[in-house]
């Protein structure tokens, strides 16, 4: 089996990864936490020393490439189309918006295609979510850098890149550990919908602004986002493809292969079938894994997992007994890692107690409902079993996701099997309509012609 290797946090090839310290996996955000605001304490200082002192000298080791010299259109306003949500749950309408150009550690991008992920329609619908209306949503993206803001050294005009809902800005405490990658400076913000630099938006309509969101916003033929959330990749990578890795499938597949680390021969139950599931089990696949378990409630899904590594599957309705109980007895005691992708707070519960003791390993990957709680028997953990959350599988965006775009070009991912369909962006709404009826799992937008 080959073996995986990982972007280092250093910049270079490492194949070791650390489990991350937070519990979340998709960006449905808990609002003790990632709602909070991002601008104080260390996280205002480093703002405030990047824009008093915009361009980086050649000592800091984050941007080290010279730019370019700046594209025609660098330093003026674009117009462009944009799908603007102009209400809850209301069809997206294709409009004219004005781009203003990118400041200081700020990038502009032309984006080429964007997915539809679950996040975008549970805030488009605003249930249960504080409405920011209008907004322009997207957060699954390639594109090409059309300029850079003042003090951005390490893109360039005409790079490819991913541009994503977090960042890495490479000097506070998370981003210089080896441990996290929730960086105190760019880490999700889901109810802001303007830029940190000046608390304004780049985009408008004849002079009204439009609100960002999670600071991609990826429905738009260019964005500005800060030039940590953007991750330089392979000038050979079709953006058609790699576009998804910004957010679902990294999320899962970094949950199993960075946070669970099973082991080749290993048991690996994936309880729930959905895009990030999947993703969670392709990472199982990646790692050899000998069995891996879906769970779900739903039968349909079990024939469209397999291709992803999946050789079993439990449906907890066609049992008695807790579904736990039904993977112990059939694993000899329970599995060795268990991934659980549904924010289902009992799914949670029967996920960590489906891990056999002495060394079992469970994931959170799913984002509870508020006011959630997790109850186990204490004996659980003393019995060895561990019990781990993890943000974006805990890859940090600009280190790491080039070296998930390099598994895909050695045909060690298969990305092209979580493509379900393809759409012009003018048909975008239809990617919405088929995710509210559940069906398929991503849907690429082809942006610009």
């Amino acid at each position: 089996m080959q073996s995986v290797k990982h972007k280092g946090r250093s910049g270079e090839i490492d194949p070791s990864r650390k489990p991350a310290i937070f519990t979340a996996g998709q960006v449905l955000a808990c609002k003790d936490h990632l709602g909070r605001s991002i601008l104080q304490g260390e996280c205002q200082g480093l703002l405030q020393a990047k824009l008093s002192n915009a361009k980086c000298s050649g000592s800091q080791k984050p941007f080290e490439d010279k730019a370019d010299p700046a594209t025609s259109t660098a330093g003026e306003v674009i117009t462009c189309k944009a799908a603007v949500a102009w209400g809850p749950g209301q069809p997206l309408k294709i409009e004219e918006v004005q781009v203003a150009p990118p400041q200081a550690m700020e990038v502009r991008i032309k984006v080429h295609y964007t997915a539809l992920c679950r996040t975008d329609l549970v805030f488009w619908e605003a249930k249960g979510q504080a409405p920011l209306f209008p907004r322009i949503f997207g957060h699954e993206a390639a594109g090409v850098v059309e300029s850079v803001g003042e003090g951005v050294t390490h893109l360039k005009p005409g790079d490819k890149v991913l541009p994503v809902f977090t960042g890495e800005c490479r000097e506070c405490r998370h981003c210089k550990s080896e441990e996290s990658n929730m960086c105190d400076l760019l880490r999700i913000n889901t109810e802001r919908g303007v830029m940190i630099n000046d608390g304004k938006s780049r985009f408008s309509i004849n002079g009204k602004p439009i609100y960002h969101f999670l600071g991609t916003s990826t429905f738009s033929q260019y964005t500005v986002v800060h030039a940590g959330c953007a991750a330089k990749i392979n000038a050979d990578a079709p953006l058609e493809k790699v576009c998804i890795l910004s957010c679902g499938v990294s999320t899962g597949m970094g949950a199993t292969l960075n946070v669970g680390k099973p082991k080749k021969g290993s048991t690996v139950a994936i309880f729930g079938l959905g895009s990030v599931g999947l993703a969670a089990a392709e990472g199982a696949r990646i790692a050899g894994a000998s069995r891996i378990i879906g769970i779900d409630l739903s039968n349909d899904r079990y024939e469209p997992a397999k291709p992803f590594g999946v050789t079993e599957f439990l449906n907890p309705k066609d049992y008695d007994k807790p579904i736990q109980e039904v993977i112990a007895e059939k694993t000899g005691g329970g599995v060795d890692c268990s991934i659980e992708c549904t924010g289902n707070i009992k799914a949670m519960i029967q996920a960590f107690e489906a891990c056999h003791d002495g060394g079992g390993v469970s994931v959170l990957v799913g984002v509870p409902h508020e006011g959630a709680v997790f109850a186990t028997n204490p004996v659980n953990f003393l019995n060895e079993r561990t019990l781990r959350g993890t943000f974006f599988g805990n890859y940090k965006p600009l280190s790491d996701l080039p070296g998930l775009v390099e598994l895909y070009l050695n045909k060690t991912l298969e990305l092209d099997k979580f493509i379900t369909d393809n759409v012009s962006f003018a048909d975008i709404n239809k990617a919405f309509d088929s995710m509210v009826k559940g069906e398929g799992l991503r849907t690429v937008i082809k942006v610009v012609d």
